[in-house]
């Protein structure tokens, strides 16, 4: 069985598939839907800020690929998704078409990123320290385990001084890698909690067909359905992303061939991790 995964926000842009045809044809698209054109983003007059930003590019670059895949023939048994990358699943899954994944990402970003402009956020990636002992440093110093990508490599959200706090007692704990990131909003945290009324208030404007390929949710690890799509949606970004939980009950449906479908191969890396685990 394939699956094909759809990571979430990138970190940077790049200008790899910029010259192509369909990626242009997918940016036009994006800057109808949205004012801001990928293939511009050094110049774009959008008054989007950076992480919105980079959020379309890759929400763009998960569609463009998705696009090349299918033009090479077949499609996969299964989709998976992390964090930002539920939409262009989405749209893969034939749920909802480009234009509205492109849509969703612009305005649930936008949304998010308000939360930045009365607090400042940060994530905080912690490899090499076991669940329980980062478990403990996060609730000392009041912030949340965002991602669990795998046994030993976490995401970490919060304010940012909370966050690099947290970092400075998980090196002295032993974590062999720590890095702060600043961001708009303590995505995947209930702090996300405080905006819901208008996360929902957007979702609602939107219609969700059943999905043509199964899609699993980096939750519960369930196929969603037109009905469950719209709580998902808001209910994900108030809940951790569980990969490593994900990527294990997609080897246990037999799945065999992953391509990430987007920016990097940040996904691709988790999953190796996890199998020299096995």
């Amino acid at each position: 069985m394939i699956c094909w995964m759809y990571p979430g926000q990138p970190i940077a842009f790049t200008d790899t598939h910029c010259s192509d045809p369909e990626f242009q044809k997918i940016s036009l698209l994006c800057q109808e839907t949205t004012g801001f054109n990928p293939v511009e983003f050094g110049t774009s007059s959008s008054d989007l800020n950076a992480s919105v930003r980079l959020q379309l590019y890759g929400a763009c670059t998960s569609l463009y690929r998705t696009s090349r895949l299918l033009s090479q023939g077949g499609g996969p048994d299964l989709i998976a998704e992390h964090s930002m990358g539920i939409y262009p699943a989405l749209a893969a899954s034939g749920s909802i078409d480009s234009e509205t994944a492109l849509a969703l990402t612009c305005r649930i970003g936008v949304s998010m990123a308000r939360m930045g402009l009365r607090r400042a956020y940060a994530l905080g990636c912690v490899i090499g320290l076991p669940l329980g002992p980062l478990a403990v440093i996060a609730a000392n110093h009041d912030i949340y385990i965002a991602n669990y990508n795998t046994s030993r490599h976490f995401l970490l959200a919060g304010e940012r001084e909370k966050v690099a706090a947290a970092l400075v007692e998980a090196t002295a704990s032993g974590a062999f890698s720590v890095s702060i990131f600043p961001c708009d909003a303590p995505l995947h945290t209930p702090l996300i909690e405080a905006i819901t009324g208008e996360l929902q208030r957007i979702v609602s404007e939107y219609r969700f067909a059943e999905p043509r390929i199964p899609l699993v949710e980096h939750i519960g690890q369930t196929p969603l359905t037109a009905a469950s799509i719209p709580a998902f949606l808001v209910e994900e970004l108030c809940r951790p992303v569980y990969w490593e939980t994900t990527y294990r009950a997609l080897r246990s449906r037999e799945v065999t061939r992953f391509h990430e479908v987007g920016v990097g191969s940040a996904l691709a890396k988790f999953n190796r991790w996890i199998d020299s685990e096995t």
